[in-house]
């Protein structure tokens, strides 16, 4: 590609770091490998400047070693949410039946389809940026993609069959968005953030119905906060679920497990 020489990487790391880019270098980088040409280097560069998120400005983030198109307004996968994928992997038998609930840009199902071998995976988010973005990323590797709130646009032949559930749901405490950092509180769909009053409302509406719908055996995985943990424990036991939390301090992750009974369990 040739570049004007007022996009340079030293000039675009100097712009990113008067822009308060932390790891200006890094992202100089990676935006002068993804650009198309100059005018579209200057572009992004631009963009990043005035604040947008690196991924959108760049068209996708990385997550468990794959690129995943992520689109503007859509929500970024976050590394720590490797984690929840990483246990899903671990706990997901043969021809896994997996559904990515709140699935975003559907990075979390089409990395696990990726990781395991013959998925039958299915995805669905209430958000229509999100739909049309994890149909990139989801149908890729063989998933279906719905849009709709919760459950309600699955296929009703599901319920009884999911082995694996992954529901990274909003559980960001409604007072607390305006905490955020502004590439997410200003670029990043509420719906994907707002978790309610507590941040556990969504939660609650995802576990009242995981147990009608997870196969005998089957688990239901999502990413809380440390402090809400033991809130989401007992709201995962009481809707019939086997709780338990597990933590990764490299990655300041804390992920709750549920899991159904199987037949002469319990």
């Amino acid at each position: 590609m040739s570049l004007c020489s007022s996009l340079s990487p030293s000039v675009i790391v100097t712009r990113l770091r008067a822009a308060g880019c932390v790891f200006a270098e890094d992202e100089a980088e990676l935006l002068l490998s993804t650009a198309r040409d100059a005018a579209h280097l200057s572009a992004m560069v631009d963009r990043r400047v005035v604040g947008l998120p690196l991924e959108h400005v760049l068209g996708w983030a990385e997550f468990l070693g794959r690129r995943v198109a992520v689109d503007p307004g859509v929500f970024v996968p976050r590394r720590r949410t490797e984690f929840l994928v990483e246990r899903a992997v671990a706990l997901a038998p043969p021809r896994a039946v997996v559904v990515d609930l709140c699935c975003g840009s559907g990075a979390l199902g089409a990395a696990l389809a990726g990781a395991l071998e013959r998925v039958e995976l299915y995805a669905a988010d209430v958000d229509p940026a999100a739909v049309r973005c994890a149909r990139r990323n989801v149908t890729a590797v063989g998933g279906q993609v719905y849009e709709g709130d919760l459950y309600a646009p699955l296929p009703a032949a599901l319920r009884g069959r999911i082995d694996v559930l992954l529901a990274n749901v909003p559980y960001v405490p409604t007072g607390e968005i305006e905490l955020l950092p502004p590439e997410a509180r200003i670029h990043e769909a509420r719906v994907a953030l707002d978790g309610g009053a507590d941040g556990l409302d969504v939660l609650r509406r995802v576990t009242a119905e995981a147990a009608q719908w997870l196969a005998p055996g089957g688990h239901l995985l999502f990413e809380t906060s440390e402090r809400q943990a033991p809130r989401a424990v007992e709201t995962v036991a009481r809707d019939g679920l086997l709780p338990q939390v597990v933590t990764s301090e490299e990655l300041y992750a804390t992920v709750v497990i549920g899991r159904k009974d199987a037949p002469g369990e319990g």
